[in-house]
């Protein structure tokens, strides 16, 4: 029997009015922090007021949930924005403020992390500035060298590196980093080489991108985002570039979500003089990316939500959408399950031909997005119908589901009927991709997870074999 979600759930309606069920405060929180770019909009509106109000609740009952959830974020998902308001929520609560130092140190792993932590209590709450949040800053500050504070000095934002000094008064470990914040404090510091000055003073050309590459300081997530302009340059030594983004430990600290290899191999097309080189340097990468998970025994069902509102981007600065996102994850699950079965849906359902030795880019690029109504009972008929036994379904959507003549309201009843007629052990796997904190799904042998990493994935196994579910991990979190 399963450990988790044993209770049936309030049901309330979503951003669609229709049914769905309530998620508890900590289900709420995982879901818009671990799908959300803080100050994004999505496709029904911005959610920013959401995740702070959930924060600010869970903050004045479980403050260490929330810090560990931050680290979470930070450190697992490579989040920064919302693990920096989780900080400032914290800093602000009573009961958040015993874990506010130590927990500042564990997100600020670049130096402009603490003027933002800084920016964001600001933004929330203005002066006075709490003692913890004052000495979580110095904590971190101190761990960081000239080149740190010289590349993140932010001169164009309104609070620079140089005025972390003058509110939060560190005290130096010993005289060379006196000097250094003096210098910090004078405008003095030695000046960085970065790839973005180079680029601005000497222009975005082949000869530039020569001396780039040689010099090793362009960072892997750059390379990535770069990679259009640099193949569009051709520069003589671009092999080197190929070989960074598929060094395995390169490739494992760089941290990168999927769809950023996704995003990079979109851009590619209509790139004049691509090499195959190019193309399969972003598969490698992505495959080394997801090598660790654990492998998905049995046979699944995988449905993906391909509607209206999983059309809309991620981001102003990304053309990545939600439903790219779901189906990347969702070929990924397809590679490391034993057998699958592939569907999405909007209105109708749609049976998709992914294989386990086709490259994942290519496939998600060759899924049509049609942009219906968000149907999700019609996977389950579909399965129940054609008497396809599997022993779990993963459901990658935004949960917002309209189904018209009470579908959305029987949907539990359709994966009830699913179990009672094909396959009683069945689990499903809702995967929360938009953080609008409902769910579809509750009951025996329901796993609610969130996110747009590949990790989400290791959860699968891990609730079924009733070890850990994402709440479970999170709580587990040492800092």
């Amino acid at each position: 029997m399963s450990k988790f979600n044993k209770n049936t759930k309030t049901k309330v309606v979503n951003k669609e009015k229709h049914a769905a069920y309530a998620m508890d405060d900590k289900e709420r929180l995982v879901s818009q922090v671990l799908t959300t770019f803080f100050g994004e909009p999505k496709f029904y509106g911005k959610t920013d007021h959401e995740i702070v109000t959930t924060a600010r609740t869970l903050a004045k009952l479980e403050p260490e949930f929330v810090a560990k959830l931050a680290v979470f974020a930070r450190r697992e998902f490579n989040m920064r924005s919302v693990s920096h308001v989780l900080a400032a929520v914290l800093a602000r609560e009573p009961k958040g403020k015993e874990f506010v130092r130590r927990l500042i140190p564990a997100i600020a792993l670049r130096a402009d992390d603490v003027t933002e932590i800084l920016s964001a209590y600001l933004h929330f709450y203005g002066k006075p500035i709490p003692n913890s949040l004052k000495k979580g800053i110095n904590d971190a500050f101190v761990k960081f060298d000239e080149y740190a504070l010289s590349k993140y000095k932010g001169e164009q934002n309104k609070l620079k590196m140089r005025d972390i000094p003058r509110i939060c008064h560190p005290t130096p470990k010993d005289a060379e980093q006196s000097d250094m914040w003096k210098r910090l404090l004078a405008g003095e510091l030695q000046k960085t080489y970065t790839w973005e000055v180079e680029l601005s003073a000497k222009g975005n050309n082949k000869w530039v991108w020569e001396e780039l590459i040689w010099s090793g300081k362009v960072g892997y997530m750059a390379l990535l985002r770069n990679l259009r302009n640099i193949i569009a340059a051709k520069p003589d030594n671009i092999n080197m570039v190929y070989e960074t983004l598929t060094d395995p430990e390169r490739v494992r600290k760089s941290r990168q979500f999927p769809f950023r290899f996704l995003s990079a191999y979109k851009e590619l097309k209509g790139v004049k003089g691509t090499s195959s080189k190019a193309y399969d340097a972003l598969e490698t990468a992505l495959d080394i990316s997801v090598e660790n998970i654990p492998r998905i025994a049995g046979k699944t069902a995988i449905v993906v939500d391909v509607s209206g509102s999983m059309t809309s981007p991620v981001s102003k600065r990304s053309k990545m959408t939600c439903a790219e996102i779901g189906l990347l994850l969702g070929v990924i699950a397809a590679h490391i399950c034993e057998e699958s079965v592939f569907l999405t849906f909007d209105t109708e359902v749609y049976p998709q031909a992914v294989s386990k030795r086709g490259g994942i880019l290519p496939q998600v690029r060759n899924i049509r997005v049609s942009g219906g109504g968000t149907y999700m009972q019609k996977p389950f008929i579909y399965l129940r119908d054609n008497r396809i036994s599997v022993d779990r379904v993963i459901v990658l959507s935004d949960n917002q589901c309209n189904c018209p003549y009470g579908g959305n309201t029987t949907l539990h009843k359709h994966s009830n009927a699913y179990r009672k007629h094909i396959n009683p052990d069945c689990w499903v796997h809702g995967i929360d991709l938009q953080g609008y904190g409902t769910q579809q799904f509750t009951g025996e042998k329901t796993n609610i997870i969130s996110g747009w990493s590949e990790k989400v994935l290791e959860f699968v196994t891990l609730a079924e074999s009733g070890v850990a579910t994402l709440v479970l991990r999170i709580e587990s979190v040492d800092f």
